[in-house]
């Protein structure tokens, strides 16, 4: 399973990501964590490493193999590089988990194959066509990353929605980008309910049939995020509804 997870910046979507993540590892089964986000804070809600996640490099600033994919520099730039080492020399790794920081898209004009932007092109592919385990990708609201080609291989986009009028105007755009590149699934995951009418609300101003599920919002997640501890150790420390979206992601 592929899955791109974006919303607006607090509305919850790198808790989401990381709670995902953690079905994965919680059932034994091999998942890439791609915080794809310039904000870069997927690693820490895993509860990875600080010291581990600082010495990890994101993959656009790789610009030693970035040469080296393209046969040692000069003009022309190869579209489709062998990368499949670098998701081996350039992830943590954690039992079944691999974890990689993208880092920002650099900016050109539509036709720009700039080195950087191409070797990201390959490594997203890889990971979403070539490669057998399941991604999970922490995105901007923007979700630029994302091309119609890449794209192809996402199974399904989660749109982590607030019950506030900002949420639900940057999930609105979300969805209409993710329509843009011709992205089947897309789905919403309402997140921050604390009361039956922040879930009416939703209900109320999103398809709701294409919610994959709401998600309570948790004093003890936001404790644990304010010491810096993992999310997700246990079954247990799931989010209430985080299992059944998990199992509902896994099924279609």
């Amino acid at each position: 399973m592929k899955i791109a997870v974006s919303g607006k910046g607090g509305s919850g979507k790198s808790t989401v990501a990381a709670q995902l993540v953690r079905c994965f590892t919680l059932h034994q089964k091999p998942v890439f964590a791609v915080d794809a986000d310039p904000d870069a804070n997927l690693g820490l809600v895993l509860g990875l490493d600080p010291e581990e996640l600082d010495k990890l490099r994101p993959l656009v600033e790789l610009q030693d193999v970035i040469e080296a994919k393209n046969y040692g520099g000069g003009a022309l730039v190869d579209l489709n590089p062998n990368v499949n080492d670098v998701l081996e020399n350039y992830t943590l790794q954690e039992e079944c988990l691999r974890f990689l920081k993208m880092g920002a898209i650099k900016q050109g004009g539509s036709a720009c194959y700039c080195k950087e932007n191409s070797f990201l092109n390959s490594v997203l592919t890889t990971m979403l066509l070539d490669r057998e385990e399941a991604v999970v990708m922490d995105m901007s609201a923007g979700i630029e990353h994302l091309t119609r080609g890449t794209s192809r291989g996402i199974k399904m986009m989660l749109v982590v929605v607030e019950p506030t009028r900002a949420g639900l105007n940057t999930a609105l755009a979300v969805d209409r980008l993710a329509g843009d590149l011709e992205i089947d699934q897309v789905l919403f995951v309402g997140n921050k309910i604390r009361t039956e009418a922040d879930r009416e609300y939703l209900e109320s101003s999103l398809p709701p049939d294409r919610f994959a599920g709401m998600v309570a919002f948790s004093e003890q997640v936001l404790e644990r995020a304010r010491r810096g501890e993992p999310l997700v150790s246990t079954e247990g420390d799931l989010l209430p509804g985080l299992e059944k979206i998990y199992k509902q992601v896994c099924g279609r």
